[in-house]
């Protein structure tokens, strides 16, 4: 990785609602390879589009160093987003990012920032990967960037990772690259972080890890469902696919889930389709299709059992119902 001849500047720019914990956490490796480096030091600044603070996900602030200004090329930009991201106006944010990535500066994306460079046309054919929650609206409104369920992406610019400690992982990965490999390991161990992910991990945290179990076949079928909510498999063939009966099936669900098979793959499509509703515009057609609903009708009215209200009412569309 290069970065021109001058000393790498990370320019963090941070946006309405952006996560704390992904700003924290890669702001704190960069403080500490300074503290505990060689040679010059990092420098870092932080930005808003207008140069005032903007509030984080917490309602907190952190100070800001200015707004938007001309990149340079030694630049790594940080970009650090929250869950509306894209509900907001991103001209400005897009247009310093497209101008960053002219000048040769790498560019970085944490939690949900891979929709802003998105939007921005900077991720076409690229890897990316985002907050497991935004996977499915990500892939519908971008099918031509190679979403991975990786933790962090470390193979070019741009660099993305998921939220959560892969903030770390993808800090920890550019001052090895930028510094030393020692000095990554050193700061790891300062952060009690012991074992830094090299190999890039799987951002997609599982319905069975979500509901605090480890039951291997339940966790395998919770799996299957997840990614098959478009052509929702039969107990008969979830069952078959992991070497279980389907009694044994039932069995699980009761046990661990307190709800039929049937029940609980309906909840999960629902759950997607309500994602889908709210964080993309997709019809409403065209989201029960997607979450494996054959006619409207039972769609509507499963999601408004489930939800109380119906999808159209959902969008703020009630003539509609």
């Amino acid at each position: 990785m290069t970065a021109g001849t001058k000393t790498p500047r990370f320019t963090f720019i941070l946006m309405p609602g952006y996560s704390a914990l992904s700003f924290t956490h890669a702001l704190v490796v960069l403080q500490l390879a300074n503290k505990h480096g060689e040679g010059a030091p990092f420098e870092i600044r932080v930005l808003s589009e207008d140069g005032t603070p903007v509030a984080d996900a917490l309602g907190g602030s952190f100070p800001i160093d200015g707004p938007l200004d001309e990149p340079q090329r030694e630049d790594f930009v940080v970009l650090v987003t929250g869950d509306d991201v894209e509900r907001q106006n991103l001209s400005a944010v897009s247009g310093f990012l497209r101008k960053a990535d002219r000048i040769g500066a790498t560019l970085c994306a944490l939690y949900t920032g891979a929709y802003v460079l998105a939007k921005a046309g900077l991720l076409d054919g690229k890897r990316a990967t985002i907050h497991w929650e935004k996977r499915q609206a990500f892939m519908e409104e971008f099918p031509e960037v190679d979403l991975t369920e990786y933790t962090f992406t470390s193979s070019a610019s741009p660099y993305c990772s998921s939220g959560g400690t892969s903030a770390i992982d993808l800090m920890l990965f550019h001052v090895s690259q930028l510094r030393s490999e020692k000095l990554a390991n050193l700061v790891a161990g300062f952060l009690n972080y012991t074992s830094i992910r090299v190999i890039q991990h799987s951002a997609r945290i599982q319905a069975a890890d979500r509901v605090g179990f480890r039951h291997p076949k339940l966790s395998e079928i919770l799996a299957l469902m997840e990614t098959n909510l478009e052509e929702p498999l039969r107990p008969s063939d979830l069952a078959k696919t992991v070497n279980i009966s389907t009694r044994q099936l039932e069995r699980l669900f009761r046990r661990y889930l307190s709800a039929t098979p049937k029940k609980y793959y309906t909840d999960l499509r629902l759950q997607r389709a309500q994602q889908l509703l709210l964080q993309t515009n997709m019809t409403v057609t065209a989201v029960g299709v997607a979450c494996g609903f054959n006619t409207a009708s039972h769609f509507s009215r499963l999601f408004r059992a489930r939800f109380g209200t119906s999808p159209h009412r959902l969008r703020g569309d009630p003539e509609k119902d």
